[in-house]
């Protein structure tokens, strides 16, 4: 169902809501500047914390430690690593953590991960690794006081052969010590809600973060939605359709897309949201201003009396 449009400057809304966001180790001198910027411009609005993603086997273990140690040099906000399953030993795996915790890092989100050879193969556990994430969380609460995340897919995982199923994994990485879960992104609040409604059912008690995608190009998002097992409505596509040359109106209706999803959810009851930034701040940033996140100027403010 097509969320209802609210007023954006909601009495009380942004009290009530935490934030955290996503960024993705830099693979270029180009996209490391960008990164950069990024976190200069979404650490001062206060998020809860901040992850960096894993690549599968290690492959982004020092750009991912270069990132962490960016955020952490901020002072302020809470880095969180993620970390994968895929072609590593439990050893490895292990050692990654304990490398990250050496830094200060104290927050994890367990993810089996993707497999290697791209979304849509199969999946194999190395055969002396982890072999899924609920198998990970608990061989990182082994390691000591973590505060660990996992994912949540709200249309189900696409390798999960139904709901149900896919419902028990998540009470698997709960019941080994997962501390909350962080969905896939969506865009029917509806799926969302009848998913937390199961649940709850399950017994499953871990606050459950919804996932939010900013539409930085509607046409890259619904490729990746086809791959990942999330749908597109109808009436997301028509809001952007013949926006494709037109990146400031793109911009646009993208900010107030996410910025009606969140209000109508916090209207719901939720209260925590997790952005995938996409390494891109300025559409992250001008949402947070929709919704009456701004920057924290308590400092400045210090500075300015004295």
């Amino acid at each position: 169902m097509r969320p209802a449009i609210k007023t954006l400057g909601s009495e009380g809304a942004s009290s009530a809501m935490r934030v955290s966001f996503e960024f993705f180790p830099p693979k270029t001198a180009q996209m490391a500047d960008t990164l950069g910027d990024t976190i200069e411009r979404l650490t001062p609005l206060g998020p809860e914390f901040v992850s960096v993603t894993y690549g599968a086997g290690g492959s982004t273990r020092e750009p991912t430690r270069e990132t962490l140690e960016k955020v952490l040099a901020t002072g302020s906000t809470p880095a969180t690593a993620h970390l994968t399953c895929v072609d590593a030993t439990r050893d490895e795996v292990d050692e990654v953590a304990r490398d990250f915790m050496a830094l200060g890092i104290r927050r994890f989100v367990a993810l089996r991960g993707d497999p290697a050879s791209g979304v849509g193969t199969a999946y194999r556990p190395h055969p002396d690794g982890y072999e899924n994430a609920a198998a990970l969380v608990a061989g990182l609460r082994a390691l000591g006081d973590l505060d660990i995340s996992v994912a949540a897919y709200p249309e189900k995982h696409p390798e999960s052969p139904d709901l149900a199923a896919d419902i028990d994994m998540l009470k698997r990485k709960v019941d080994n010590g997962a501390d909350r879960a962080i969905t896939q992104f969506f865009f029917e609040n509806d799926t969302f809600m009848r998913y937390l409604e199961r649940v709850r059912a399950a017994g499953i008690d871990v606050p459950i973060v919804p996932g939010i995608v900013p539409i930085h190009s509607f046409k890259a998002v619904r490729n990746f939605a086809a791959r990942c097992g999330a749908s597109v409505p109808d009436w997301l596509a028509e809001r952007f359709d013949g926006l494709e040359d037109d990146p400031n109106t793109h911009a646009l209706v993208a900010s107030a897309v996410a910025a009606e999803q969140v209000f109508n959810l916090v209207e719901r009851g939720t209260h925590d949201f997790h952005f995938y930034t996409m390494n891109r701040p300025d559409l992250v940033f001008a949402i947070c201003r929709l919704l009456g996140i701004r920057e924290d100027t308590e400092d400045d403010d210090r500075l300015h009396a004295a």
